[in-house]
């Protein structure tokens, strides 16, 4: 039997097409899994997410140690089955980036996710002061950190202190280590304040970056509670005051004059963030201490002082420069404010204190 020309080119096409088709699918198959990370432990598949992927500082002795690792942030809070849900709170931004809640999140899979990567925590804190000094507030948070911060996560303190012969020997889990650092004492605790960016600033670059994945920086003069995990890790996160999470940004206590490097204008704003938690990928903390100390330094430079120091100084980079994760006021209580009934668990909290015993010019 014999084709005449037209069958033969409409059987050529149809060949040709076959092979484009399967062409396509190969591609997309390979295509799929080079863009997936797997872990192996837990058999979930996770999107690489190429934001995070980039993201690195100009300074190549800042690069992340986590660059390459996929930000699971995404799946915690966008999986349905991930999600248990609260109808009481806001749990997301207007940017979209997730506010952290007691039932917010599923502790057992975060761990199960972060697990898997080997990540390293650091966590820095100031011991500086007269007296008896901020030194006294140690014992309690190393103790009730080893119990509740990051547990079965490696985990580095670096202690910041005037006194490091007073530093407290606390027992500390394996992977676990403390690192104390000396510095300068003042009489000023506004002086203190505002030198606390840039020693940060200074110590990840002689030191952190090389140790650490991820950041928070903490207030001494405070205790943990409960579980304080990996939910809480994200690109750049903040916490929520307690004092101001239910109100409006005409109550924010931002630096309102424009003379400052602090300044917000009445109206801008979206939370106002406690100074006394922040943290992060390394290299995005070091961003945001290295501005906020420049731009301290210039306020000096003018003879201006941001109302609340480097917290102000923090609110002003976190608008312009907006965090990837809130967590909400669990993660930084005052013991001074009572409990409300959106707050199923205090995490972490400032302790109550005499201002006049331990701040040099109080």
């Amino acid at each position: 039997m014999r084709f005449s020309s037209n069958a033969k080119q409409f059987v050529l096409l149809i060949i040709v097409g076959i092979f484009l088709l399967l062409g396509y699918v190969v591609f997309n198959h390979f295509n799929e899994r080079q863009n997936m990370v797997w872990f192996d432990t837990s058999k979930i598949h996770i999107p690489v997410d190429e934001d995070q992927r980039n993201t690195c500082l100009s300074k190549p002795i800042l690069r992340s140690r986590v660059q390459n690792i996929v930000s699971p942030e995404r799946l915690l809070y966008k999986q349905p089955s991930v999600l248990v849900g609260r109808t009481d709170v806001v749990a997301v931004t207007p940017w979209l980036a997730p506010i952290v809640w007691e039932g917010t999140f599923d502790p057992d899979l975060v761990d199960i996710i972060y697990k898997s990567m080997n990540l390293t925590i650091a966590t820095t804190v100031f011991a500086v002061g007269k007296l008896t000094r901020y030194v006294r507030f140690l014992q309690d948070f190393l103790e009730t950190a080893e119990k509740h911060f990051m547990v079965d996560f490696n985990v580095r303190y670096y202690v910041f202190t005037d006194r490091p012969d007073d530093v407290p020997s606390v027992n500390m889990s394996q992977g676990r280590h403390l690192s104390v650092i000396q510095v300068p004492g003042s009489n000023s605790w506004q002086e203190i304040s505002a030198r606390k960016m840039k020693t940060i600033q200074t110590a990840i670059e002689r030191q952190i970056s090389r140790e650490a994945d991820y950041i928070f920086c903490l207030d001494v003069d405070s205790k943990f509670h409960a579980r304080w995990g990996a939910e809480s890790l994200g690109r750049l996160v903040a916490v929520i005051h307690p004092w101001f999470y239910q109100a409006t940004r005409d109550h924010f206590t931002y630096e309102r004059r424009p003379a400052s490097t602090a300044y917000i204008p009445m109206d801008e704003g979206d939370y106002y963030y406690t100074g006394a938690v922040f943290g992060g990928f390394v290299e995005d903390v070091y961003t945001l201490t290295k501005v906020c100390r420049n731009q301290l330094e210039e306020d000096a430079r003018n003879s201006i002082e941001a109302a609340w120091q480097e917290e102000s100084h923090l609110n002003r980079y976190l608008l312009y420069n907006k965090p990837s994760k809130l967590l909400s006021p669990e993660y930084q209580w005052d013991d001074k404010k009572t409990k409300t009934k959106e707050v199923k668990v205090i995490r972490f909290s400032t302790v109550i204190k005499n201002y006049a015993e331990i701040r040099p010019n109080v």
